[in-house]
């Protein structure tokens, strides 16, 4: 069996991809979104990261961190805010009967599938591509017409921010702060 090697460059840029437990469509349920809110700051007290992008889908969300010079552990930023997320929305996740015998094992909840994705940024280009790949996603996943309607992205603070033109990928209307990254 092949051995998974996660990138370890310090001080580097990642696109991350962290999705629910057998996909359930709960991450834009506004517990859910206040859980992780605070599963950022509380990870955020401790390791410190850059939020750059986010996109924030039914059952997965995709984000860009930057993390501080000589630090490339954003697996445990992960495990605070999922941990945090778990507990917190605990009753609203499903049954246990549905876990696994592992999970149950670990004591595991059944609120995120157990492991994340990661992608190692390697230039502007690549993060220019992973910037627009997530504010698309809503787009590609049919959530959404156009990419200034869906309310769960940094796409707003890059609109604000005149990195982004509001019509990009065919928005047209006004739009508000970002939920996310601020």
């Amino acid at each position: 069996m092949p051995e998974y090697r996660r990138a370890d460059s310090q001080g580097g840029c990642y696109f991350f991809t962290v999705v629910t437990y057998d996909r359930r469509p709960v991450l834009i349920r506004e517990e859910v979104r206040q859980a992780l809110r605070t599963g950022i700051q509380l990870a955020r007290e401790t390791l410190p990261f850059k939020s750059d992008a986010w996109v924030l889908l039914p059952d997965h969300l995709h984000c860009i961190w930057t993390l501080p010079d000589g630090d490339a552990n954003f697996s445990a930023r992960w495990a605070i805010i999922k941990r945090h997320v778990s507990r917190r929305c605990r009753a609203k996740s499903g049954s246990e009967e549905r876990l696994s015998d592992s999970r149950r094992k670990r004591k595991e909840l059944d609120f995120w599938q157990r492991r994340f994705w990661e992608h190692q940024i390697r230039g502007e280009a690549d993060f220019q591509r992973h910037i627009d790949y997530i504010h698309w996603n809503p787009v590609k996943h049919d959530l959404v017409g156009k990419v200034v309607d869906w309310p769960y992205s940094t796409f707003h603070r890059y609109v604000a921010t005149g990195l982004y033109p509001i019509d990009w990928g065919g928005a047209t209307r006004e739009v508000e702060g970002a939920e996310f990254g601020e």
